[in-house]
């Protein structure tokens, strides 16, 4: 549900008073009743699109990350998500795809720092028979798998160079070559790519190409940590306690308010992903009775 609340102009932090009557939005007063209208569809239509994506939360940062998976899905150019590791990159990645005329087609995901350098162009762009030692048949990549569809190249400042310019190729001339092969392969893919650190930084030190930097960064995307915006943590383990409730047929009786600050207060350093672990555990290993500050 999308919730808009009115405050008074007195009100020093309306702000506050929203997260602490889990409001989704405000307006104050004075107020004309269209403007009030036209709040409530703008709520209810944001709520829509996080249910369609499962991206939860109504810190300002999240709001535009939204809103730019709405205007960055109907188009092809390629996406550049930053964020550290945790935040959710895939999920917006997915949300992009599923948003796009792509949807029907292949979306595949592929974690660049995952596979070893020596196998990592084979698995991106395949290889021929015989092209190297056990490469007893023909194999096809991973462009060539998601062809007229999207994908998601997860921790690509740790590629090497050599598949750099090979991903350059691509991104240019929607072409490449297998390992081994000798003729060139068309795809239509949509490339959305992901870092956990700055790519420009990357550049700079000499680890990413800057003419692949620049061809990756068409349009942008920041993910903030969970510790720059607190406001939503309440929101994300009240989404994550009815999930593992219903996964695992465990009764939750839910959390006081200080053990709930606690975790408002919480460095995170694993953001989102380390909040959805924890969440887990308290659900399985929950009390009788709601779960407490010292638990």
């Amino acid at each position: 549900a999308a919730t808009l609340g009115l405050v008074e102009p007195a009100d020093t932090d309306p702000a506050a008073i929203a997260r602490k009557l889990g409001l989704s939005g405000i307006l104050i007063k004075p107020v004309a009743p269209e403007e009030v209208v036209a709040a409530g569809r703008r709520l209810v239509e944001r709520k829509k699109l996080q249910l369609r994506t499962g991206i939860l939360g109504e810190d300002p940062g999240i709001h535009e990350v939204l809103i730019k998976i709405e205007q960055m899905a109907p188009v092809s150019s390629t996406v550049l998500i930053q964020g550290e590791s945790g935040t959710g990159k895939e999920l917006v990645a997915k949300a992009i795809h599923d948003l796009s005329p792509r949807r029907g087609k292949a979306f595949i995901a592929v974690n660049c720092a995952a596979i070893p350098e020596t196998l990592l162009e084979s698995e991106l762009f395949g290889h021929e028979k015989g092209s190297f030692t056990g490469a007893a048949e023909r194999r096809h990549g991973m462009f060539e798998l998601a062809d007229h569809g999207t994908i998601f190249l997860d921790e690509v400042g740790e590629m090497p160079m050599a598949t750099q310019v090979k991903l350059l190729r691509v991104l240019e001339e929607r072409e490449f070559f297998r390992v081994g092969g000798v003729a060139p392969i068309k795809v239509d893919v949509r490339v959305v790519a992901a870092a956990n650190r700055a790519l420009r930084q990357a550049m700079e030190l000499g680890q990413v190409r800057p003419d692949l930097y620049y061809r990756l960064n068409v349009l942008a995307i920041y993910l903030p940590p969970l510790r720059e915006r607190r406001g939503d943590i309440p929101i994300l383990v009240r989404r994550f306690t009815e999930e593992f409730s219903h996964t695992h047929e465990r009764p939750f009786h839910g959390i006081t308010p200080d053990a709930m600050q606690m975790l408002v207060d919480a460095p995170w350093p694993g953001t989102v992903r380390q909040l959805r672990s924890l969440i887990e555990s308290m659900v399985v290993l929950a009390p009788a009775g709601e779960v407490r500050a010292a638990d």
